[in-house]
């Protein structure tokens, strides 16, 4: 047993992109110190999930350093990160990072990569130039390091490298599935092109049909098919058997970025930039208590909440639409532990008994 493992619940089986319907889980530096960001990794493998995904925002808790001790730590679950920037680190690193993380781990990554924050960016005087072109040649960079090729690259926005670019050990597979974190409808058509899964933001979840219409309209441009992408259906999620507790969990969240959010993705359930005004205007005068008391129960709706059985209807229009991969993202719930065993225990096992149907 895993020192970490002080089991919830009897492990479930273990979930694969062979089935018709996988669980991943989002973790981030909110979730506290790298130890105890671990051991919610080690209960999701045990509540029978099939990623953990980590995000990766400037001045937090590092990536590689939670998945590498993921992995110290399972057998199973795979490794994700989401998202990581060619912008801060080269696409030589992420290809170093990923394909040593591989090795260590015995296969078991998927490299998600995007252009992340603009704005955090910004604070180490980083310019997002030519995102499209930069994502497109980190894909085909990583790529071909990977498969053990030299490679001389003079793009738009990777320049000047040599035949002296190539991998100096053999990595232990020669192709990591590689993901594109998409929000903008030419990236998430991006996705459809290059990617060999995509992270696009469901906040809404009812975003879905928006999305999938982009990335789809990109497949068929590259003459590919939408079964050969895993589409991950990344969102907000918070369950608890007090509804109340599961929609206080979100307050943190929804009045932080629900101002930001694109207004096509808060049209979906009815609301508007304006509606956000007033937390505007109370994170402007400083009173975040003020702003967390003004989310309404339709801005709540941005995210997945309440009991189990809440969440399970709402995810079934989900995938009824088509979605095969759900990622339970922040904040989790009020209590994070809690909320992995009510996913292993109630809303996994009732999918597998009730399988989407072709």
């Amino acid at each position: 047993m895993h020192p970490w493992s002080e089991r919830l619940s009897p492990p479930s089986p273990p979930v694969n992109l062979d089935m018709a319907l996988t669980f991943s889980i989002s973790l981030n530096s909110g979730h506290g110190p790298t130890e105890n960001a671990v051991r919610y990794a080690v209960l999701a493998e045990e509540a029978g999930m099939d990623c953990v995904w980590y995000c990766q925002d400037l001045f937090q808790r590092d990536v590689w350093v939670f998945l590498t001790a993921t992995a110290a730590n399972t057998e199973r679950i795979h490794l994700g990160t989401g998202i990581v920037t060619p912008y801060t680190v080269s696409p030589a690193e992420l290809a170093m990072h990923a394909a040593t993380l591989d090795e260590y781990s015995g296969g078991r990554v998927r490299l998600g990569i995007s252009v992340g924050a603009v704005e955090f960016l910004k604070w180490v005087g980083i310019e997002a130039r030519k995102p499209l072109s930069a994502m497109r040649e980190s894909f085909t960079i990583i790529r071909r390091l990977l498969k053990g090729e030299r490679v001389e690259h003079d793009g738009r926005v990777f320049k000047g490298w040599t035949r002296d670019a190539y991998m100096r050990f053999q990595p232990f597979r020669d192709s990591i599935p590689l993901y594109l974190g998409a929000q903008s409808r030419r990236m998430l058509e991006l996705i459809g092109e290059i990617a060999d899964g995509g992270l696009p933001l469901l906040f809404p979840p009812e975003y879905y049909d928006t999305v999938l219409g982009h990335i789809a309209d990109g497949a068929r441009r590259a003459e590919r098919s939408l079964d050969d992408i895993d589409v991950v259906g990344c969102i907000w999620f918070s369950v608890s058997q007090d509804p109340e507790k599961a929609k206080d969990a979100l307050r943190d969240l929804v009045t932080f970025y629900g101002p930001h959010l694109a207004p096509e993705m808060i049209a979906k359930i009815g609301l508007s930039p304006s509606d956000f005004d007033p937390i505007k205007e109370a994170y402007a005068a400083r009173d975040p208590e003020r702003a967390r008391a003004l989310m309404t129960d339709e801005m709540a709706d941005i995210a997945i909440h309440g009991t189990p059985e809440d969440c399970i209807r709402r995810l079934e229009k989900l995938v009824a639409r088509g979605l095969t991969h759900v990622r339970f993202g922040p904040p989790l719930g009020p209590d994070p532990a809690e909320t992995i065993r009510l996913i292993g225990e109630e809303i996994i096992p009732y999918f597998r008994e009730n399988p989407p149907q072709p």
